[in-house]
């Protein structure tokens, strides 16, 4: 592999010179830096990232910490990271926790001990003195989709709108019997959308049916045995609210193994709405969160940080994106 001292051999020059030929650190004769050009092309020198960045105080990469990618609105949010990021001259580090504190702390430990100039988190909530540590002691942190943390910045969605608009939405629709499958509500979005469902419900006059569980919910077998035990507790239920796309894939499944057809006898919509809810057999009505405009957005903000003098670091911002309700075949 090509080295400085090589392209500054080929190109009759000293090192300094074609470091700041390449750096664009200072002046460099036009002709000198075509010399040292052609010499890099000749070579195929590839600079060292790694190195530079330590020099400059910079690694341009950063991690990005979410519950998990498989089948979840956090798939969409880290592409458009990854893609914001690769823009901007960064990369990404991805590490995914499956809501267990120890993983997460785990995750963030490594890279606060690694090569990132920022964080980007979903965090479970019991690792918020951690995360501010981190960000106190001049790493950027941002968070996404979870707002834990007032003094640092974060991009969410809208979550209480989401379950109040979807209560009424199915009440428009002639529904009496809703029920919630929803996840832990020390975590700021299954809190906001419960928070959403039960105003709707006290406006509508009608009663609240929820399950949750302290478990890890984020998953296909939560939403079925949830959507089970909401049947089996309430003869008359007539719709069900899923908190994520997953949790909905689980409740269609147990309906269609107890015989119970969607919509004719149970309504179901996504609170938080994923590419594949329209690519099912029964498509999925849901409140669609623009995730991956939402990755973009975080990413920018966290660079924006990163780049800015320490003594000029911008104030924290929160921005909550609106969600759209699209109704598909299952209501």
């Amino acid at each position: 592999m090509a080295t400085l001292k090589d392209v500054a051999k080929l190109a009759c020059v000293d090192v300094s010179t074609v470091s700041r030929a390449l750096n664009n650190t200072s002046y460099v004769h036009p002709e000198t830096k075509a010399r040292i050009l052609a010499a890099v092309k000749e070579l195929s020198y590839q600079p060292n990232v790694l190195a530079q960045g330590l020099r400059q105080g910079k690694r341009h990469t950063i991690g990005v910490v979410v519950p998990r990618l498989h089948l979840t609105v956090f798939a969409e949010i880290t592409q458009g990271i990854e893609r914001a990021a690769r823009k901007l001259g960064y990369a990404i580090l991805i590490c995914t926790t499956e809501e267990d504190a120890k993983a997460e702390r785990e995750c963030l430990n490594r890279l606060r001990n690694g090569f990132v100039d920022g964080i980007i988190i979903a965090g479970t909530g019991a690792n918020n003195r951690l995360v501010r540590d981190i960000h106190s002691s001049g790493i950027a942190v941002a968070q996404v989709v979870r707002r834990q943390e007032r003094d640092i910045s974060s991009v969410v969605a809208d979550y209480e709108a989401c379950g109040y608009d979807a209560a009424k939405f199915l009440a428009s629709k002639g529904c009496r019997e809703i029920g919630l499958i929803n996840g832990p509500m020390h975590i700021a979005p299954y809190r906001g959308r419960y928070d959403g469902y039960r105003k709707a419900m006290a406006e509508l006059g009608l009663p609240e049916i929820s399950t949750t569980s302290l478990e890890a919910c984020n998953s296909f077998e939560y939403g079925y045995q949830c959507a089970n035990q909401l049947l089996d507790e309430n003869p008359e239920l007539d719709a069900i609210m899923a908190a994520v796309d997953v949790q909905g894939l689980g409740a269609m499944r147990a309906m269609k193994e107890r015989g119970v057809q969607v919509p004719e006898q149970v309504r179901l919509v996504s609170l938080t709405g994923h590419a594949v809810g329209s690519m099912l057999e029964t498509s999925m009505t849901s409140l669609e969160v623009p995730a991956y405009e939402m990755g973009e957005k975080v990413t920018r903000m966290i660079v924006e940080e990163i780049e800015s003098p320490s003594d000029r670091k911008p104030s924290p911002q929160h921005l909550v994106f609106p969600a759209a309700l699209v109704e598909r075949e299952s209501t």
